[in-house]
This record gives structure tokens, sequence and C-alpha cells, in this order.
């Protein structure tokens, strides 16, 4: 009985030894989406005052036209948002530039973990706010009718 070696077996696409690389072009999108992700995520640690904070300020400026008390929420949000849309881009890069052929993409996983990681890193923030270990010099919070006690979600104050 003659035994077939590694070496003598056939290639195909789903052979483990053949794995898909991605194309230039999709390795380029990856890591344009990669870079601009980390510019907008909460793991570059200036990218608050070039990029996040200023999308912020613009959303709750947008909001305060309707209400000034619609100011701080928006902003909030805003800022909340550009990390959720940090962390997707960077997931999306990664996947892009890295990964081979396409494999079966869980989006709603995917999803779940942007907005996990996004939500505890901007509560830290808030914390921080809140038990004025960062101070916001500008931000006159007491002098506002919005409290960020409604956000802290383990209640009262100091």
């Amino acid at each position: 009985m003659e035994r077939l070696s590694e070496s003598d077996a056939p290639l195909d696409s789903t052979s483990a030894f053949s794995p898909e690389q991605p194309t230039p072009l999709k390795r380029l999108r990856g890591g344009f989406l990669l870079v601009l992700g980390y510019l907008l995520s909460p793991l570059s640690w200036w990218n608050d005052l070039f990029f996040n904070l200023p999308f912020a300020y613009g959303l709750g400026y947008l909001a305060s036209r309707f209400s000034p008390d619609f100011f701080l929420p928006a902003a909030i949000a805003g800022y909340w948002l550009s990390n959720v849309a940090g962390i997707l881009l960077i997931q999306l890069g990664i996947m892009d530039a890295f990964q081979g052929e396409a494999k079966e993409r869980n989006l709603k996983k995917e999803l779940i973990t942007g907005v996990v990681s996004s939500t505890v890193y901007t509560l830290i923030i808030l914390g921080l706010i809140h038990f004025h270990i960062l101070e916001t010099p500008g931000l006159d919070l007491e002098g506002s009718s919005f409290s960020l006690s409604v956000l802290w979600p383990f209640g009262g104050d100091r």
C-alpha cells in the first residue's frame, strides 16, 4: 500500500496549505480603515483633541440649536459614537487587510463588541468627570439643567 505524503497531495482552495491572501486593493482599503479607526478610537491618547471632541462639540452645537439643554447629552452621544465608529473601523480594517478569503462575518457580534467596549470607555470618562478627577474647564456642568448623575449608573452624587 502506497502512502501519500503531504507534498504529494493535490492543493485546492480549501486546503490548509494554500491560504488565500488578500488582494493589494483589499489590503490598501483595510489599512485605510484601520488608520481611520485608530484615529477615532479610544486607543490613541491624543485623538480626543483633534477628532472626537470636535465631532462631539459639533453634534452638541447642532442639537443646541433646538434647545440649549440638548448640548451636553448630544456632545456625550457624539463622543460615544465616534469611539464606537473607531473600534468598528479597526475591526473592519484588520479583517480586510489581514484576512484572506472573506469568512462569514458575524456583524451582530462585531457591533456588540464595539458598542460594549466604547460604552465602558465612555462610562470611565464620565466617572472621571463626575468625581472631579478629570477637570473640564470651560464646561459649566453646575449651571446647566443637565446633570451627569443622570448618566452615571452607580447612583447619586459622590
